[in-house]
This record gives C-alpha cells, structure tokens and sequence, in this order.
C-alpha cells in the first residue's frame, strides 16, 4: 500500500529521551498510517521499547514532538493516551487472574447503573458490562470462550492475549499498540492472536506490533520500521526484503538499499 498523500494517524519526530548519560533515543522519526499493521523490529538496547512507551504515555520525551491526526499531543501519563485513543497491551498483561473475563475488560472504565443507584451508590451495571463484553469478544472471533463469568486465572496463555487485545480493541478508537503479543504462546495459540490481529486490522484499526519473532513480523506487518542506535534506521516493504536481510540491517551488518524500502 501507498501513502502518498496520506497523512500518518501518529507521528513522532525528533524524539529524544535520555537517562542520565544513556541515550534512549536520539531523533528519532515515527509514522503509522490508518488501516495498517507497522512491525517495528531491534535489536535489544536499540530504544525501540522507548520510542514505544513516549507514543504510548509511559514516558515524557525530553525533545521533540507527537502528532495525533495531525494535531500536536503530549502526554502526562498511559492513562491520558489512552483517553485520546491509543491503547497499549504490554507483554507483562495487565489483567486481574482472579476477576472475570467481563470485569477485566472493563477494569478502571467500569460502567455505573442510571439513576441514584449508580450517582450515589456508585453501583455498577453488571449485565450491560456482561453484554458488551459478549459482543467485543464475538465481533474478534473470540467466543470459544463460553462463560464471560470465568476467571481469567483459568483462560489459557492465548485466551488471555486475546482477552486483553480485545479489550484494547474495544476501547482504542484510534491506535493499537501491541509489545510481544505471542512471546510466551505455543504455535497453536500465536496462530490464533495473529488471527485476532489481522482481524482489528480489518476494522480499520492501525496497528504497532512490536516483536522480535521475524515469521510472525513478515507475515502480517504491512511496513516494517527498523530502529538501530536510538532512531530509525528505515521502514522497509516486507515483500521487497528477505528475514536475513532484515536482521542484517537491525545488527549493522547491511546498510538500507532504495529498493528495500516501503513506500
């Protein structure tokens, strides 16, 4: 895909971050455009996880500036990135074993009943909560999970993930940003959250998927953002571009070339 004339849904440029003498990311450049899936693949200690926590709220930037639709945005913390629409599933998820599958997707956004019950008792609406969780997870595919009242704690790994996706599904209107989603999954149950995410991209949801598993990477990522030594290196086309070749550029081995790269 093209996106000549298209303008990015989130934007960073000029990044920087540091701790101390360590520079996490120096000038660094981010683009995702609507409807994709962006990989975006380094080697450890490269600052992709930095880059990934200033878009997502976790931390502040030292310099340079985000764009949300074009706007300038800046946030204090993951939960006001949240509320402008990026939602972020971590590799540590951050669900409730002991709660339900409903009550994790609306955990902190809880929905009160009308009326004095809900103002003044600030009781929650159990069964509207029940229903939409119903719905998320059927609309993603998701409901060979049979009893939205069982505990997350008996879910297996990838039921979780897929818990978890669909609950940043759900409520991210804008961008989901996704870090390792099949680390710790067998073959089976990564088959199925790769599955899941080609699905919220057909719903039009743009997609960050961070991860160092290439065949997964090649498969369903549209561009692939190359970060090396705190910035990006490139954004190569999956299609123009072998596995090999793409680890040699994230290592320094190899040094872009025009026609690896995306449009």
């Amino acid at each position: 895909m093209s996106h000549l004339g298209t303008q990015p849904v989130l934007r960073a440029r000029n990044l920087r971050k540091s701790y101390g003498r360590v520079v996490a990311i120096d000038n660094a450049d981010f683009d995702l455009y609507p409807g994709e899936i962006l990989a975006v693949i380094g080697d450890n200690g490269a600052g992709k996880s930095t880059l990934i926590k200033a878009l997502s709220g976790a931390v502040t930037p030292d310099a340079g500036e985000i764009l949300l639709d074009g706007k300038p945005v800046s946030f204090a913390n993951p939960q006001a990135a949240r509320d402008a629409g990026i939602e972020t599933v971590y590799q540590q998820l951050a669900l409730s074993p002991a709660l339900s599958i409903a009550d994790n997707m609306f955990l902190g956004r809880e929905i009160r009943r009308t009326g004095p019950l809900g103002q003044w008792l600030r009781m929650l609406d159990k069964p509207k909560m029940r229903k939409i969780a119903r719905e998320k997870l059927s609309e993603l595919g998701l409901m060979t999970i049979q009893n939205i009242d069982q505990a997350v704690e008996t879910l297996s790994g990838g039921q979780r993930q897929g818990v978890a996706v669909a609950r940043a599904a759900a409520f991210g209107s804008k961008v989901l940003i996704l870090d390792e989603p099949t680390a710790a999954l067998g073959v089976k149950e990564s088959r199925k959250v790769l599955d899941l995410i080609l699905e919220v991209r057909s719903r039009g949801l743009p997609i960050v998927l961070i991860s160092h598993n290439m065949p997964h990477v090649f498969e369903i990522a549209d561009r692939i953002h190359i970060h090396r030594l705190s910035k990006r290196l490139c954004v190569v086309d999956p299609k123009s571009i072998s596995m090999s070749d793409a680890v040699a550029l994230m290592t320094g081995a190899k040094t872009p070339e025009a026609e690896m790269m995306a449009a």
